[in-house]
């Protein structure tokens, strides 16, 4: 019995190379004429210790030469799956021989024969697959077959197949088939390997006559709800960037399930015989679209075959590590700005929607032509009639009459008509329209469709609309960059989809702001959001802020000056383009300040202010970057990034506004100082005094005032019981995060020995502050999450972090050892790089020399790092620690022991280098990554 899969290059076959003569060892007759001859020399069976060495090496022949052929390109990944499954036949037809051989006849014996199910059945097998095998019968098994069964499958096992296997007789089939779904599907596939081919073939006729009693309908069913299962335990979308290959939305499932649908209907054996006007369904494939179906076939059977013999077992996640191996085996190599792995990326997304675009398509097709040609009634609807639609099984479909081809913005058009009644556009319509996409090319930059477009844009629930258009094929036709960004993958674990399937995530935030969707989690956005002027502008910016992503050079400029053609195109106001390109060349200035800067210096605040210029735009820049960050994926948005990004937004809203956020230094101070006055006012006078005397101008810059009262509260406890170390920990429910303080005497390596304890306490710090008293005390302040990104608040974990800042400080603690016992990363992000990176920068702030230190994420690395900046002799006045999956971007202002900026060009370049090293990753004894130690810094 052929399959789907005979869509692809089969060996001998004349379409694909495999068409040479293959470099295994003969035919599959030949192969089992030999085998038999050697488990039965003279007719005789071997010793079954014998015939299980013989068995064993004709198994790991013909793995091995399937192998070396498949690896050496003379055969793709579907035709070594048929190739082995058709030997592998050898070997189960060889066993059931010498066991027939070996069990001598008893009177009554009852025929039976042994079947092929599963995939197995499909006559395709990956390396490292189940074998799923059948006993049949007529009726209940004889004494013989029941012990042929258990002789078999003791054989089986002691080869180390994986074998799923029943044993049924014809009736229990169709029983166990009509209640489980699963047995069903799996029995479509049935295909006789050996033994009674009477039986097989009775039991084809009652499975056949059976089903078309049943009907589609319960099948159909099943498997929606088996695939709706899958998808939300695989990812409901197509374009995560570690893809299920087998079971992930678009895989190889998805295409199986259709064959499964096709088969049951219309008993067709292959794909293409659903091609042309007099095929079963009357046509539901074009021979361009039963092309697709075999290349996307074998192009997953390729993957999958090559992370088998990669992995060595039966993997079929495509994670990051084995991205480039896998690329590199198919022969991805760099091209131009892309690397290899990308390109790879590339046509394996732009498979998965192909098999997307099918599985809306035909699988509704199926289902209609199983049932008849659906009646396309005229709408009650006048508007709908007149614009040139009507209903067919209550959803839109082009009216007689009307074509795509003659008006190709009625492609764009159905789907807003859809949309305003709460419609489903009719797969026969999308079907229609992916076949005919490229006529919408003739309308770019016409008015209609620009109109048409921007309505779906930024109309009702636009991310539904716009994935739909997408995955058709309109969004690319409309405007030419898209296609560039279809499909494309960052090679990084920060963000979770493609570029396309993240701008639409974007575009779909900024609706659930404007719906009030997340007025908790992002209050500011969602209440700025209904004050903008520019709303067009900003869905506009929102679909083209990484339009250039995947060219090189810097995407945002690039993207800014693609804006300058699109929005005219589009049919936006010289206003709107001027609006949308800014808003595009700034896009990650908001984020990248807030998490690399500090916010409490003066010159941040002036220097964004100096940016934005306008009210309007830093409303527009504040809603752009929370839809923007709450797209990237669902571990990157907290409540710690939420505040800071609002705390930012004020500050600069404030200068805009013509106030007093930023006034003279000495100002500030002392009202900072007659603020926190006022809250110790019952605290007696002198103590007062002595406490704000201790601070330096740029610690009363860095809190408000209940935090001041709070740091006077602890230091005055902490001097009246002589406390040589003092650790409190508050947890910041509202900013998902918990705030420690360390009141010690201040020395080298305090700021890198707590860091280091911290990481031993399985803390991952976001942001600190750090300041040395005027009496030399130092008040150093950390803001922590637990590895979730949530507060640090378990109180034993709380009480074992005092501790270990305890015994660091103090010594009894080896920071070095500790470090190295912590848990670390999975092996299969190690595939990502990132190049360390040092950046220094002097003009980024008034006072503080501000150090940028880019690498890979490891434990310790705060550690090492405040190490290296302590050895030059530098003091840290405050870091802002942040990552991107496995990147770490961590941030420092300092000085020297003078209190003066770093501006040297020889000690510039010493630290340079300092930095570099500590950033350094090096292998551990016996695997794993270790880190280079360092000394103590602070």
């Amino acid at each position: 019995m052929t399959s789907l899969d005979d869509a692809g290059s089969a060996p001998g076959s004349a379409d694909g190379p495999a068409a040479r003569p293959l470099p295994v060892a003969g035919e599959p007759p030949v192969v089992l004429a030999a085998l038999l001859a050697e488990l039965m020399p003279q007719g005789r069976p071997l010793a079954r210790e014998d015939a299980v060495a013989t068995l064993r090496r004709n198994l790991g022949r013909i793995q091995n030469r399937v192998q070396q052929a498949f690896e050496a390109h003379e055969m793709s990944g579907l035709a070594a799956a048929r190739w082995l499954a058709a030997l592998t036949d050898t070997v189960m037809a060889g066993i059931h021989a010498y066991t027939v051989a070996t069990l001598p006849p008893t009177e009554g014996d009852k025929p039976w024969a042994l079947v092929a199910t599963g995939g197995y059945g499909r006559g395709v097998l990956a390396p490292f697959s189940d074998i799923d095998l059948l006993f049949l019968a007529d009726g209940a098994m004889g004494a013989r077959g029941k012990k042929s069964v258990e002789f078999m499958l003791y054989l089986l096992w002691d080869l180390g197949l994986k074998v799923g296997h029943a044993t049924r007789s014809r009736a229990d089939c169709v029983v166990d088939a009509k209640g489980d779904a699963t047995v069903l599907t799996a029995l479509l596939d049935a295909r006789h390997i050996a033994g009674d081919a009477g039986v097989f073939h009775r039991f084809e006729n009652a499975f056949r006559e059976a089903r078309a009693d049943w009907g589609l309908k319960p099948f159909l069913a099943a498997k929606r709800a088996e695939r709706t299962q899958r998808h939300a335990r695989y990812g409901e979308s197509p374009f995560l960037v570690e893809p299920h290959v087998k079971e992930g939305r678009g895989g190889l499932r998805d295409l199986q399930t259709l064959y499964w649908l096709a088969r049951y209907a219309f008993n067709v054996q292959r794909m293409p015989e659903l091609v042309g006007p007099g095929s079963p369904g009357g046509g539901l494939l074009i021979a361009e679209e039963a092309r697709a179906i075999r290349r996307a076939w074998n192009f997953f059977w390729t993957v999958r075959f090559h992370l088998h013999l990669v992995t060595g077992r039966a993997e079929e996640r495509l994670t990051f590590d084995l991205q480039p191996v896998v690329g590199a085996r198919m022969g991805y190599t760099r091209h131009g700005l892309q690397d290899g792995v990308e390109r790879f990326m590339k046509h394996f997304f732009l498979t998965v929607r192909d098999v997307a675009r099918f599985t809306r398509i035909l699988e509704p097709a199926i289902e209609r032509a199983s049932l008849g040609p659906p009646a396309v009634v005229p709408a009650s609807d006048k508007a709908l009639t007149a614009a040139g639609f009507a209903l067919a099984d209550g959803k839109v479909i082009a009216a007689p009459g009307n074509d795509f081809t003659i008006d190709p913005v009625l492609m764009l058009r159905i789907f807003r008509m859809a949309r305003d009644r709460g419609l489903d556009v009719h797969p026969l319509a999308f079907r229609a329209i992916v076949r005919h996409a490229r006529h919408l090319a003739r309308l770019r930059g016409g008015k209609d469709a620009s109109a048409e477009f921007l309505d779906l844009l930024s109309g009702r629930d636009p991310a539904t609309w716009l994935r739909m258009i997408n995955e058709a094929g309109l969004i690319s036709r409309l405007l030419p960059d898209w296609q560039r960004i279809v499909g494309l993958m960052q090679f990084d674990t920060y963000h979770v989809f493609t570029v396309d399937e993240h701008t639409i995530e974007t575009v779909g935030v900024l609706a659930a702001l404007e719906r009030g969707e997340l007025a908790e989690v992002a209050p500011v956005a969602s209440e700025l959001i209904g004050q903008l002027q520019s709303r067009r502008a900003l869905y506009v910016a929102m679909l083209l802020h990484d339009i250039a992503k995947g060219r090189g050079g810097d995407h945002s400029e690039i993207g800014a000056q693609l804006a300058q053609s699109i929005c005219p195109a589009l049919g936006l106001t010289p206003e709107e383009t001027e609006t949308v390109s800014w808003l595009v060349l700034h896009h990650l200035l908001i984020s990248q300040t807030a998490f690399k800067r500090d916010i409490e210096d003066p010159k941040t605040i002036l220097d964004i202010a100096e940016v934005v210029q306008s009210p309007e735009r830093l409303r527009l820049l504040l809603v752009l970057t929370v839809a923007d960050m709450r797209a990237v994926g669902p571990k990157v948005w907290n409540n710690w990034k939420a505040t800071l990004l609002r705390e930012l937004y004020w500050r600069v809203a404030e200068v805009l506004a013509g106030g007093l956020s930023v006034p003279e230094r000495d100002v500030r101070v002392a009202r900072a100082k007659e603020a926190a006055a006022m809250l110790l006012a019952d605290r007696p006078k002198a103590e007062v005094d002595a406490f704000l005397d201790l601070g330096y101008p740029g610690y009363w810059l860095s809190f408000d005032p209940e935090t001041h009262a709070r740091h006077a509260a602890m230091i005055h406890e902490a001097k009246e019981a002589r406390a040589p170390l003092t650790v409190r920990a508050r947890v910041l429910d509202s900013r998902a995060v918990t705030e420690v303080t360390v009141y010690c005497t201040d020395h080298p390596g305090l700021f890198s020995k707590i860091a280091g304890a911290l990481a031993v306490a399985g803390a991952t710090i976001v942001d600190a502050r750090i300041h040395t008293m005027t009496d030399g005390m130092a008040l150093d302040t950390f803001w922590v999450q637990d590895a979730q990104g949530g507060a640090f608040e378990a109180p034993h974990r709380l009480a074992r972090l005092s501790v270990l800042v305890e015994q660091s400080l103090s010594g009894r603690l080896r920071l070095r050892d500790e470090i190295r016992k912590l848990k670390r990363e999975p092996a299969r992000l190690r595939a990502v790089t990132v190049p360390p990176r040092v950046v220094i920068d002097n003009h980024a702030s008034n006072t503080f020399t501000v150090i940028e230190v880019n690498g890979r994420d490891r434990p310790g690395l705060l550690h090492d790092v405040t190490a290296a900046i302590s050895d030059q002799g530098l003091q840290i006045a405050s870091a802002h620690i942040t990552t991107y999956g496995v990147r770490a971007v961590d941030v420092f202002y300092v000085k020297d022991v003078f209190g003066l900026k770093v501006e040297n060009e020889r000690k510039l370049a010493v630290l340079r280098r300092a930095l570099e090293k500590a950033l350094e990753v090096v292998e551990a004894p016996g695997g794993g990554v270790a880190v280079r130690a360092a000394a103590g810094a602070r």
